[in-house]
Parts: structure tokens; C-alpha cells; sequence
């Protein structure tokens, strides 16, 4: 009897597993007029999480129609029903904290494919919309006239890494992939592959493209997809040479080739998928361009003619031939800064000698692809608002820009000028760039580390003999410049920390060094561009003292007030008794030494200095509070040695007098509108400062000086520089530092021209290095 029962509950339970999934899967009846809202199927039955997106046109990066990607189609949500709890719900998926408000009426414009939730009824706590209520997936009586969208807080959840960018509206169904196959053998050897056949990705393998109607409009926006700002006409001849002989080869197979003319062409037979292809030339992915499909019954895919091939000329970053890199000059009037990889950053512009932003209202890929390819990188592949690169500094140029895709610069783009009401750095423009394939991250990798981001460094180098091997580098002088190559080489972002000893589990048994004396500026695209030793040599040659790194999607970015700096200097003649603090931790210049202290003064010349993270991080001291070392004569902890260097020049750059400001207590003076401070000195706190705070270091505050009774009368730079050892790793380095034109008549000083260092063009900066009077050291 107990084992009849037993028997009939395991033939219930498979028979309920059985019919389980099918319920799950069922759709409700499209029929049904009035449905009852009902949950939408769980994530359990899904194979991935829903994907949520905002789209839409005009909007900014926290806006937009929703559209969910369901079953491998994006689709839209009615606005029947919706409501703020909805919005409050799809916008913490998205990565931000809250909704502000929502939109009907398809306010952002009409999706297209299906409609996939209809009154959804959230009640604001769910993690996710498919837990809300509704009719169902893809039940709805709606149309795309009435697709919702949402207005999110612009504030980022943290921690929450999938960003929302403003991207193309393209079917990636038809096309997703498309590469230059090079037709010569030895032309695959070089990168970046420039000319070639162009190939789609399809199904399992790649497919051609019928020339016949291919335009020079068409090859453009090849080109721009593959990183290539130029594109070049094709010797149309030659390939149909190579056509002739490929063709010759099969009818005749002992006809032999030329030297070098194992052709790629040969090696399969042609598959074309596309027919012909008509874009305008602005269209920055080949799924934008209208597309005519080849039929699969037809006899000939492409009759009287042959697969599309195309040209393309690098940038000068990417070109091999360096004399046309001299023909080639990028704009110098834009640039890009603030990101963590080649082709990526704020983008900002120059007018009358200094530089500024551009505010994002209105800002999208057609604008973002005439910044790219003007800079020498292809179209653009994300447009980004939102100061998704990190805040600017200075002027705010340009507002509403509106390219056509065809301009040469975006100076020569449609856009308002506008005031300070318009727009805040909050809303700074920037853009991700379509850049060549250079294999560069194929010579390079992390070991041993606990994520991918962090690891011993190896190097791919070659013997004597032409073999392959990886091999270590020595971590003698590896500092973080060196370590931001490394991390941007193998497309991990900024450098958060450099090791020159490493303790990483050795899991690939590599020991041998292969690289040694590494010295970089930080710009380079890889680390065999850096400066190194030609013969390795190295003083520890133990695996454990090899260079390491741990890399990072966001770093800080601190700058320095300088319009304060210029307004609160003044000088002080400061008495000995007051400075005996000040003397131990060497804040006066050598000759204090030989005062007759307590007696007498020193001259000092006080300013303030107000540091602020216009960067993606907080910054924070490399070394933990455990080992800050405490100052009892000033009763606080040093969280970094030196934090800030002041320095006096003359006009040859020679130190006349110099300061030094240790990090004793890094914390959130205040913050702009709609941050929180998060670092406090008090009780023993966290160091550190807030993105979007900053650390004020009032004139009255001990050795926030330079200690001048040395000095003569005459004109000087005064310079100051933010985490002078880059000892904490920075977006920027090169707006850490500030100068100010100096004159001093031994009773007053004035600064003036005060600027952050890469705030001005070259012209200016050249103009500011000749102060007049500073030749001769002696007032003007």
C-alpha cells in the first residue's frame, strides 16, 4: 500500500514538472477585452535578465521611451495605466536612484516591433517591471502613438556599472558585425587592416556584399564603423585582375599565381547576403543604411559584379607610414578628456585661446561622429551626456549642437551660445569613438589576480630565434604613469594602483624578466611605445618583484581653484615663536634653520586653495588610516607625505622658494548642489574627497604658504601642484597643476593670469612663459 502511494505521488510529480513550464511559457489570449492585470512571468523562466533601455529623440541620458528586450526583440510599453511607481522601478533598473516623472503620448517618438507590457501596475518596491502586474507579454490594444517613458533623478545608483548612452537606432538583427578581410596574404600581418573586402557577420560564418551601385558614401560609413576617419577610392581594376586569375585557377588549376597573390579571394567561393546598399554617407552603422537582402532561391546573387571592397585612411595615431602622417593633422581646436581609453572623453573645444565644454541638450551621434573623425578616429559609437566623462572646468561653449554628420569640425556645426542659467558642467558632453583594431591586448595579461582587473603584468616578447614566450616586468621603476598604459592597453580602464612587488598567485609559471627600465608619460598607446631598456636589466630578478597593477572603470579627477588662489594672496611677516609647528614639519624654506629663533620673522606669501574631484571616483589616500602617521604638534594624522607642492620659478624655471602641503586632513568641505559629504577628519574619520566636492585649505591654516624672506623683488610663476608623485591614480594629470603670473616688489605681491595647466592653447601658454619684465628678473 505505502509503496503504491509513493508510486502514484512520483508519476504526479513528473506529470506536474511536465506540464510546469508550459503554463509559464502560456500567453494570455490577445482577444480577451477586458484581461485582468496579471504578473508578468517570473525571472526564473526567463534564460536572462530583462534588458531595459532608454530611447528616443530629443532627450538626455536619464530620459526617454522605455523599450525591454524580450525574447530577442526590443519592444515598447503603453502609457494605459502607467504610473510613477512604474517609472520609479524601471529607473533603479536602469542604474538611477528614482524617477522624477513619466511621459505619454510617445513624447520621445514612436518605437517600432512589438508592444510589450500593456497596464502595468507596479506598486513601486519591485526590483524588477516583470514583477509588476499586466496584461501580459505582447498582450495590448495599443499603438506606438502611445509608447510611456520615464524622466530618472539624475543620480547613479553605486556601484551600478551598465551605463545608458545615447545610441544608434539601428536592426541589429540584420546586420551586427562587419570586418576588411584582406585579399593579399601578407597584408593580414599588418594592423590596422585599411583595405580589404567587406564582410558581414551571417549565421555561423561571414558573407560578402554585392558592388554593384556600391557608393563612396557607402565605403565612408564602412570606414567610420571601423575606426577610420577617411576613406580612399579603391583600384577597381586590380581586384578584377585577381577575379580574372581566381577564376583562371578554377577552370585551369595549374595556372600559377603571382608572387604573393595567395589570395584570400580564392579561398572560398563568394556569399553574399546583401544586395546593394544606399546610404548618405552620415549614418555611423551599416544597419542604418537602407538594405536590400540578397533572396536565397535567386540564380545570381550578384551578376556583373563582384564583393564590395573599400579603402580606408588611418589617423595619424594608427598610421604605419609616417610620411603621411605629415599630411595628416587632427584638429587642434577639440580635444577630449577625462577617458579611460583611446577615442573616449569630454569633449571640449578651444575659443579665444581658452579651453571649454559643450553642453549636451540635444546632443547625439551625428554630432558625436563629426567630434570623432575630425580628432582622427571613425564614427562615433556612443554619444554620452550627462558628464558621463567627468565634469570640466572653465567656460561652457556650445549648447544644442546640430550636425548634419557631413561637417569637417564641429565648429562648423549649427549651436547656441549660451549663459551660465542654460547650463551647469553637470550636463558636459562627451563620446566613445569607433577606433582601428590594433591587437594591441594580444601582447599583454594579468595572473594571479582575484578579478580580471588586477594581476602580475606578463608581455608577450620575442627571442633571438623568432619563438614566442611570456615574460615578467621588472617593477623597479614602475609607477602608476606606466601602470595607466598597461591598464588602457589591455582595455581595463584607468590605473588604480601600481605594484612593483607582487604577491599574486603565480598560475601561469612565468619567471623569467623580459622587460626592464619602463618609463612612460602616460599617453602611449601600449608599453613597447614607452621608453625600456634594450637589454633587460634588472636588480631583482624574483617573480614576487615584478610589475603589477590593478585597474579600474573610474578614477578621480582633482583641480585646483585657481580664480581663488589669484584672489585671497597676500604676504605675512609671521613671528619665529608662532612657527614652531610649522619648522617640524619643514614648512619654511633651509635658511630658517639659521634664525635666531624665537626672535625675528619669516616672510610668508598665504593664498587659498580650494581642490576639487571633477573625476568618476572619490579620491582616496593610497595608504590606509592604519598606517597614517600622527603629528602631535598640530594634533592631526598625515594621510598622504605630500599632498601639494608650491613652487616660486624665475623665468628659466629655477625653484626660488618652495612649500609643500601634506594631506592632513582630506575631507568634504562642501559639495555642489544635490551631493552629500562623505569624508570627515573628525574622530579619527575616512579620508578622502567626493566626486562633485571639494577640500578648501583656508590662507590662515599652518604652511598653506610659500616661505619668501629670501626672495627678491622682481617677477615670477607661481606654480602649484595637486598629488605631485601621482601617488593616487587620476583620470587627468595634466590639469593637477596651476601657475599664476607673480610680481612682487618686496612689500606687495599680485598674481595674476592664474590658470590650471592645460587650460589655455599653446599660443597663450607661450604669451604667459613671456611675462614682461621676467627676462630680466626686475619690475616692468
Amino acid at each position: 500500500m505505502e509503496k503504491s502511494r509513493r508510486r502514484q505521488q512520483l508519476v504526479f510529480s513528473l506529470l506536474f514538472g511536465l506540464w510546469l513550464p508550459c503554463c509559464l511559457t502560456q500567453t494570455t489570449p490577445s482577444n480577451t477585452a477586458t484581461p485582468t492585470p496579471t504578473p508578468s512571468p517570473s525571472p526564473q523562466a526567463q534564460t536572462e535578465r530583462l534588458k531595459v533601455r532608454l530611447s528616443g529623440y530629443p532627450r538626455k541620458h536619464n530620459e526617454g521611451r522605455i523599450e525591454l528586450f524580450y525574447k530577442g526583440e526590443w519592444g515598447t510599453i503603453c502609457d494605459d495605466d502607467f504610473s510613477i511607481n512604474n517609472a520609479n522601478v524601471l529607473c533603479r533598473q536602469l542604474g538611477f536612484v528614482s524617477a522624477t516623472g513619466w511621459t505619454h503620448s510617445a513624447k520621445y517618438g514612436k518605437g517600432q516591433g512589438k508592444i510589450w507590457l500593456d497596464n502595468v501596475l507596479c506598486n513601486g518596491a519591485e526590483k524588477s517591471i516583470e514583477f509588476c502586474k499586466s496584461r501580459g507579454w505582447g498582450n495590448s490594444d495599443c499603438t506606438h502613438d502611445e509608447d510611456a517613458g520615464v524622466v530618472c533623478k539624475d543620480e547613479r545608483i553605486p556601484g551600478f556599472v551598465d551605463p545608458n548612452v545615447i545610441d544608434a537606432h539601428v536592426d541589429e538583427n540584420k546586420v551586427e558585425e562587419v570586418r576588411l578581410r584582406p585579399v593579399l596574404a601578407m597584408a593580414k600581418k599588418r594592423l590596422p587592416v585599411t583595405e580589404g573586402v567587406v564582410e558581414v557577420k551571417y549565421k555561423d560564418g561571414w558573407a560578402q556584399i554585392c558592388d554593384v551601385g556600391w557608393t563612396i558614401k557607402n565605403t565612408r560609413v564602412v570606414c567610420g564603423m571601423l575606426g577610420f576617419p577617411h576613406e580612399r577610392k579603391v583600384n577597381k581594376n586590380f581586384y578584377k585582375r585577381l577575379k580574372k586569375r581566381a577564376a583562371e585557377k578554377v577552370s585551369r588549376p595549374k595556372v600559377n599565381v603571382s608572387a604573393g597573390g595567395r589570395l584570400y579571394l580564392e579561398r572560398q567561393k563568394s556569399n553574399f547576403h546583401i544586395h546593394s546598399v544606399a546610404c548618405t554617407g552620415t549614418e555611423i552603422h551599416l544597419a542604418a543604411c537602407p538594405l536590400e537582402f540578397n533572396k536565397p532561391n535567386s540564380t545570381s546573387s550578384c551578376e556583373g559584379g563582384m564583393p564590395a571592397v573599400v579603402s580606408c585612411m588611418p589617423g595619424p595615431l594608427f598610421m604605419q607610414n609616417t610620411a603621411f602622417k605629415k599630411k595628416l593633422k587632427t584638429s587642434s581646436n577639440v580635444r577630449l578628456k577625462g577617458g579611460a581609453r583611446l577615442g573616449e572623453g569630454r569633449v571640449e573645444v578651444l575659443k579665444e585661446n581658452e579651453w571649454g565644454t559643450v553642453c549636451d541638450d540635444r546632443w547625439n551621434l551625428l554630432s558625436a561622429s563629426v567630434v570623432c573623425r575630425e580628432l582622427g578616429f571613425g564614427s562615433a559609437k556612443e554619444a554620452l551626456t550627462g558628464a558621463r566623462m567627468g565634469q570640466g572646468m572653465g567656460p561652457i561653449y556650445m549648447n544644442e549642437v546640430k550636425c548634419l554628420g557631413t561637417e569637417k569640425s564641429i565648429w562648423n556645426c549649427p549651436f547656441k551660445n549660451i549663459t551660465s542659467e542654460d547650463c551647469q558642467h553637470t550636463e558636459d558632453a562627451a563620446v566613445r569613438c569607433n577606433i582601428p583594431y590594433m591587437g594591441l591586448e594580444n601582447s599583454i595579461r594579468l595572473t594571479g589576480g582575484r578579478t580580471r582587473y588586477e594581476g602580475r603584468l606578463e608581455v608577450l616578447s620575442t627571442d633571438s630565434n623568432g619563438t614566442e614566450s611570456w615574460g615578467l616586468i621588472c617593477g623597479e621603476t614602475w609607477t602608476t604613469k606606466e601602470a595607466m598604459v598597461a591598464c588602457r592597453q589591455m582595455g581595463l580602464g584607468y590605473a588604480n594602483q601600481a605594484a612593483q612587488e607582487t604577491w599574486y598567485w603565480d598560475s601561469s609559471n612565468v619567471t623569467e624578466m623580459v622587460m626592464s627600465g619602463v618609463k612612460c608619460t602616460g599617453n602611449e598607446m601600449s608599453l613597447r611605445q614607452c621608453q625600456h631598456h634594450k637589454t633587460v636589466s634588472c636588480q631583482k630578478v624574483a617573480a614576487k618583484f615584478a610589475a603589477g597593477v590593478i585597474c579600474s572603470e573610474t578614477a578621480s579627477d582633482l583641480v585646483l581653484n585657481a580664480p581663488l588662489v589669484q584672489q585671497t594672496a597676500y604676504i605675512e611677516d609671521r613671528p619665529l615663536h608662532m612657527l614652531y609647528c610649522a619648522a617640524e614639519e619643514d614648512c619654511l624654506s633651509k635658511s630658517a634653520a639659521k634664525a635666531n629663533w624665537p626672535y625675528g620673522h619669516r616672510r610668508l606669501l598665504r593664498f587659498s586653495s580650494q581642490i576639487t574631484n571633477i573625476g568618476r571616483a572619490d579620491f582616496k589616500p593610497k595608504a590606509g588610516r592604519h598606517s597614517w602617521v600622527w603629528h602631535a604638534c598640530h594634533g592631526h594624522y598625515h594621510s598622504m607625505d605630500i599632498f601639494t607642492h608650491y613652487d616660486l620659478l624665475n623665468a628659466n624655471g629655477t625653484k626660488v622658494a618652495e612649500g609643500h602641503k601634506a594631506s592632513f586632513c582630506l575631507e568634504d568641505s562642501d559639495c555642489q548642489e544635490g551631493t552629500s559629504k562623505r569624508y570627515e577628519c573628525a574622530n579619527f574619520g575616512d579620508q578622502g574627497i567626493t566626486v562633485g566636492c571639494w577640500d578648501l585649505y583656508r590662507h590662515d591654516i599652518d604652511c598653506q604658504w610659500i616661505d619668501i624672506t629670501d626672495v627678491r623683488p622682481g617677477n615670477y610663476i607661481m606654480q602649484i601642484v595637486i598629488n605631485p608623485n601621482f601617488e593616487v591614480a587620476e583620470s587627468d594629470f595634466t590639469n593637477n597643476a596651476m601657475k599664476c603670473n607673480c610680481k612682487y616688489d618686496g612689500n606687495r605681491i599680485w598674481f595674476h593670469n592664474c590658470h590650471i595647466g592645460d587650460a589655455f592653447s599653446e599660443e597663450a601658454e607661450r604669451r604667459f612663459e613671456k611675462y614682461p619684465g621676467q627676462l630680466n628678473n626686475q619690475i616692468s
